[in-house]
């Protein structure tokens, strides 16, 4: 296993593994004994760095979500994992009532939901502090100010490790850590967005909104993150579902354009050239790059874990890497 540190100068940083591991669906599609075996798996291959949020998996048996974090809080309890393991969560996605699909009414992001939800992610998790909390979604209603002051006091307080903000606006995200600077509080410190090598179009697909897609990194996020070496990106969904190796699942929409088919021609080539799978290759690339970037992955099996974690000794060479980050750019 390879290993970053997110939290930039900040004195909570986290030294954690470069590959996540997603808990997504722990707990409903994937059943508790699966779900424990894939933890045990990661926990032994040197991975340090598991993520969920408050709502998952809400829409898979109509509830309001929390089923992946008692799961993981049952789990961290029976190995008797303590800080050596980080843990992500998010708040605002979570549906203020049982409901089957994401809706605009969500319970947002004010303060008083903001302490209420921690309280139940650290319940589920028996946790007395999460490591790394996100904001899950842009919340309009509730000023940006508000936010930082809200996150920042349950950093103040021991609750809360690092901040993290999950399908903002770059714009948005500047803004959140210019606020936080001037008031002397914690700022964001990690992201998380959709990413992988694929481009997606920003008018279609992802979470919709009237500006287009939100969560999906795009040219100016990169030049950000370029310009802010401090901050790690965890990019999500970063092998499109098997869309990369499986005829059964096709790529969304948003990838249907003359960019895709120049890169999936380039990453064919070197798929050839190192024997190993698409996926490992993606995640390879992802790894590698100028930009610290944490790959995002879900697991519903041992054997599909243990290919991803495959992909971390995957080195590609320079010439590699240029012919899979030039493809599509003309």
């Amino acid at each position: 296993m390879r290993y970053l540190t997110i939290g930039g100068d900040s004195a909570r940083q986290r030294r954690v593994s470069q590959i996540a591991l997603g808990a997504m669906l722990m707990g409903t599609v994937t059943d508790e004994a699966t779900s424990f075996a894939i933890l045990d798996r990661y926990v032994e291959a040197g991975g340090t760095f598991v993520d969920t949020a408050n709502n998952y998996a809400f829409w898979v048996n109509g509830t309001q979500g929390g089923e992946s974090e008692q799961l993981l809080g049952r789990w961290l309890r029976s190995r008797g994992v303590g800080d050596e393991l980080t843990i992500a969560t998010k708040v605002g996605g979570r549906p203020p009532r049982p409901a089957r699909q994401l809706s605009e009414d969500l319970e947002g992001l004010s303060p008083q939901v903001i302490k209420e939800s921690l309280a139940r992610s650290l319940e589920n998790l028996g946790r007395d502090h999460v490591d790394v909390y996100y904001a899950h979604v842009p919340d309009p209603a509730v000023p940006l100010e508000v936010q930082v002051e809200t996150f920042g006091a349950h950093v103040a307080e021991g609750t809360v490790g690092l901040v993290g903000l999950s399908n903002y606006w770059s714009w948005q995200i500047e803004r959140f850590r210019t606020l936080a600077a001037a008031a002397g509080l914690p700022g964001c410190e990690v992201l998380q967005h959709h990413h992988t090598y694929f481009r997606a179009r920003t008018d279609q697909g992802g979470l919709r909104s009237r500006d287009g897609a939100i969560g999906v990194t795009d040219g100016q996020l990169l030049s950000y993150l370029r310009a802010e070496p401090s901050m790690s990106l965890v990019a999500y969904s970063p092998l499109l579902s098997g869309g990369y190796v499986r005829a059964d699942k096709p790529l969304d929409e948003s990838y249907d354009h003359a960019g895709t088919r120049a890169r999936k021609l380039a990453l064919d080539d070197v798929v050839r050239e190192t024997g190993a799978t698409a996926n490992q290759v993606v995640l390879a690339w992802l790894m590698g790059g100028e930009v610290s970037i944490i790959p995002l992955v879900g697991a519903s099996s041992v054997a599909q874990l243990d290919e991803t974690l495959a992909s971390v000794d995957l080195e590609l060479t320079a010439d590699q890497r240029n012919r899979l980050d030039a493809a599509g750019q003309n």
